[in-house]
């Protein structure tokens, strides 16, 4: 987990530590997907410790294959309040549900690619000099 200091004062220090680029970070903030930083006299951003943990959840979201819109709305349902907290749950367990199935389907072709490792490693350990077919490169 990341610590998360209680503010920062340029989206050049947001960037370094959400991982978010300072150009995700503007284009976040224009399409609503992030509220508009707080500025200094001089113009320049200041993030709260709050605006950054939500930067860093977007970051595991994004990670995870949620769409822009998805954030998006589960963005607009958290701006509700806890009124909206049953149809945040709704979406977390089906968004949970899909990265299940993902991880399912990797750890399947994972299994594939170990099994073709090891019948490899057998071809080139112990090769079948008598069957003209074999070809350890294949």
């Amino acid at each position: 987990m990341i610590e998360i200091p209680e503010s920062v004062s340029s989206i050049k220090q947001a960037s370094e530590l959400t991982g978010l680029s300072e150009d995700t970070i503007r284009y976040y903030e224009k399409i609503g997907l992030l509220p508009h930083a707080d500025r200094k006299a001089n113009g320049h951003r200041t993030y709260s410790k709050s605006q950054l943990a939500g930067m860093v959840f977007l970051t595991r979201l994004k990670a995870t294959g949620m769409t822009l819109e998805e954030m998006k709305h589960f963005r607009n349902l958290y701006e509700a309040g806890a009124a909206s907290i049953p149809q945040r749950v709704s979406i977390l367990m089906e968004h949970k549900k899909r990265i299940q199935k993902e991880i399912e389907r990797l750890i399947e072709t994972q299994r594939i690619i170990d099994y073709k490792l090891d019948n490899y490693h057998e071809i080139v350990v112990n090769p079948d000099l008598n069957n003209t077919a074999c070809n350890p490169a294949e």
